[in-house]
């Protein structure tokens, strides 16, 4: 690992123009490439404390060994620069998106004397025309055969185009036609070339004037008593519409544009494109990239723009360009663009109508491109041994973590606070043991205390079980809290095959009964994990691992994964563990943490909302759903029903004096809620509990 100072240019070296810096490790390989309106501001950064650095920038000024920079005239001369160098050098340090697929293009090959449509996928090829690109094949053959009605332009390979002009005998789409057969001389080159052009303006967008010529021809055609060519102009015009159909409108006014969206974690970013052209969707595609350097939304978004449109002129960048959060440089970027296609390019963030519902849209796919590849990732069994191999070399256990069990806490401001216990066996989530908590060892804010309450209570019950079972020996010392401590240590084997476990319930472990006498089945808490993981930091950690030694459980190993920086931390060490960003264990482990976090505030929700929509009437004994809603038809609301007499509430079918008394002293005993006031105004909001308890 290199000393940053030790190649660190001297004070005023640095020009302070526009230009872009390339960082070589000790082989002298780039590995990062930058730009900069103002190169010695910009590469001084790179030289501060590294305590002050981002992990990923450590890492690489870290791995360098020297630095150099090339000066340009302007801020959009240096983003073509930087593109070039990003696609000569390949850097690893910068971010590098790729394909999810190999999307398949409809292309157009204008570069020969027989322009020839067909489908085309990999890098694009100079004096081709492509449209797309499309999420299938089968989908560009469909629109395809439709058009070829009405542009019969040549499909086949070279072979069968020389095998049938070698003949004189055209294909089987010659006879029917489907193809104008150039082949054989059925059409000039020339003709040829115009009928492939109009299928490329049609494609392009332009729909509107081909339909209502073939609709002008055949009224003529129709006028003129011709009526098998009127006849054949109809079906090629609804060929047309139908082929048009497959695209649905999406944005008025014929617009040409590009549509990005990107969906983000702390180690991966999905983006997705729609391409719009003539205000209809005509192609779609999806990249993922690994975070390899410190970068946020914009700086995504400006690595999207230059892998997109770097290789592209003209129509290719559209006239705008639709995007979640602007580059840094937003200005270069937009001159880049307009250089690019030969005229002015919008570069914005849709703020209302339809391009921002459209955007809406994008964002959904790109969430769950996201997903899927998270998903695919973590199913496949080469990778989720690989990660349990990577965590229990990183935390040196003797033996990977079967099952891995994570804790959160979850609460709004001090209410409702409750935790999560989730439970990953063989890198895969258990649904099935998934627990949950609610925290009464005390009130208010402190996630420490819940989660040594959380830890204590869950291994509590273990043991309790163990010792149920027999299948630990009591010694004469007890663990405090009266649990036995073990007489041997060492890791119980995780379960072999399926384990049935009893339907998750909203109540915490402690709310239960005691289970009945041992009936064969596994109880609640039966199985220990090989690794506890906790939200959180150092003091989350502490706490896990003292409420464990306070139960006198040593075989347990305990880590932490701080979000902020994604660092694993272990009990007693002062310095965190930090995992390769390319990691699969720090993967699993994030996996594990996100999935805690979700499963707890699910919960921490549905508790809140339950309570704002409970009512006093809920405390009445034996006062069940229908007769409260009988009571809140009678009276209108509470107000009314609080203001009734035990008469007037006795007057309720179903109600008898006795449930009438004690929903009147229910009522009485809870004070009614502070009037509503209007803020605009000041005025007091009559009070009306509507029409539900």
């Amino acid at each position: 690992m290199a000393d940053p100072s030790s190649y660190r240019p001297k004070p005023g070296q640095i020009p302070d123009s526009p230009g872009v810096y390339k960082f070589r490790d000790e082989h002298r390989r780039v590995i990062y490439v930058g730009k900069a309106k103002n190169l010695r501001q910009r590469v001084a950064n790179y030289f501060q404390d590294l305590a002050n650095l981002h992990p990923r920038t450590r890492t690489m000024v870290t791995t360098a060994a020297s630095v150099e920079w090339t000066v340009v005239s302007t801020e959009v001369e240096a983003l073509q620069l930087e593109y070039s160098w990003i696609k000569e050098f390949d850097p690893r340090f910068n971010v590098k998106y790729r394909d999810d697929k190999s999307y398949p293009y409809l292309a157009v090959t204008l570069n020969e004397e027989f322009p020839r449509v067909q489908v085309m996928r990999g890098a694009k090829k100079k004096g081709v025309r492509y449209f797309g690109p499309y999420g299938h094949a089968w989908a560009i053959r469909e629109t395809v055969d439709l058009m070829l009605r009405v542009f019969p332009v040549r499909t086949c390979s070279a072979g069968v185009f020389k095998n049938a002009a070698r003949t004189g005998r055209p294909c089987l789409l010659g006879y029917i036609g489907k193809c104008s057969a150039p082949c054989v001389g059925r059409v000039t080159p020339e003709e040829h070339r115009e009928l492939a052009e109009d299928f490329c303006d049609f494609m392009a967008g332009r729909t509107g004037t081909y339909i209502r010529r073939l609709e002008k021809d055949m009224m003529q055609a129709a006028e003129e008593m011709e009526y098998e060519r009127a006849a054949r102009l109809r079906d090629d015009a609804e060929a047309l519409k139908r082929a048009m159909e497959k695209s649905a409108v999406v944005l008025a006014d014929a617009t040409d544009a590009d549509l990005i969206a990107v969906a983000e974690d702390e180690l991966e970013a999905a983006l997705q494109i729609f391409h719009v052209r003539g205000g209809r969707v005509r192609g779609q595609r999806g990249w993922v990239t690994d975070k390899v350097e410190a970068v946020d939304t914009s700086g995504l978004v400006e690595h999207a723009l230059q892998q997109l449109y770097g290789e592209e002129r003209g129509d290719a960048v559209p006239k705008e360009v639709l995007v979640p959060a602007l580059p840094e440089d937003a200005e270069a970027v937009s001159q880049w663009l307009a250089e690019r296609r030969g005229s002015q390019v919008s570069l914005r963030i849709p703020q209302r109508g339809d391009k921002k519902d459209l955007m809406v849209t994008v964002q959904r796919n790109a969430q769950q491109a996201l997903g899927l590849h998270k998903t695919k990732r973590a199913s496949d069994l080469t990778t989720r041994s690989r990660a349990l191999e990577e965590i229990a070399e990183a935390l040196g256990l003797d033996t990977a973590p079967l099952r891995i069990e994570c804790y959160d806490i979850s609460h709004l401001q001090g209410d409702d606070v409750v935790a999560s216990m989730v439970v990953f066996e063989d890198g895969l989530a258990r649904k099935s043991e998934y627990r949950r908590f609610q925290i009464k060892g005390f009130e208010g804010q402190d996630d420490v205390r819940s989660m040594h309450e959380v830890i204590g209570r869950r291994f509590k019950r273990y043991l309790q079980d163990k010792e149920r079972t027999g299948e630990w020996e009591e010694t004469p010392e007890a663990a405090p809290g009266g649990s036995p401590v073990p007489a041997a240590t060492g890791p119980v084997p995780a379960a072999t095959g399926p384990v049935p476990a009893p339907a998750l319930t909203a109540a915490s472990p402690d709310d239960e009964p005691e289970p009945r006498e041992d009936d064969g089945r596994p109880k609640r808490f039966a199985y220990p994990p090989q690794l506890v993981v906790v939200d959180g930091g150092q003091p989350q950690v502490a706490a896990a691992k003292r409420a464990l030694d306070e139960l006198g459980i040593d075989d347990i190993a305990v880590c932490g994964l701080a979000k902020r920086l994604e660092e694993v931390w272990l009990p007693d060490d002062d310095d965190p563990v930090v995992l390769p960003r390319s990691s699969e264990g720090l993967y699993l482990l994030q996996r594990v943490r996100d999935e805690a976090h979700r499963f707890a505030i699910t919960y921490q929700r549905a508790k809140r909302a339950k309570r704002v929509r409970s009512s006093p009437l809920d405390d009445v004994t034996g006062l069940g759903e229908t007769r409260k809603q009988a009571l809140i038809k009678h009276f209108g609301s509470v107000k009314k029903l609080r203001q009734a007499t035990i008469d007037e509430i006795c007057e309720v079918p179903g109600i008898g004096r006795r449930t009438a008394e004690s929903v009147a002293a229910a009522l009485a005993s809870t004070a009614p809620a502070a009037p509503a006031v209007n803020t605009a105004t000041g005025e007091i909001i009559e009070e009306d509990d509507g029409g539900s308890p």
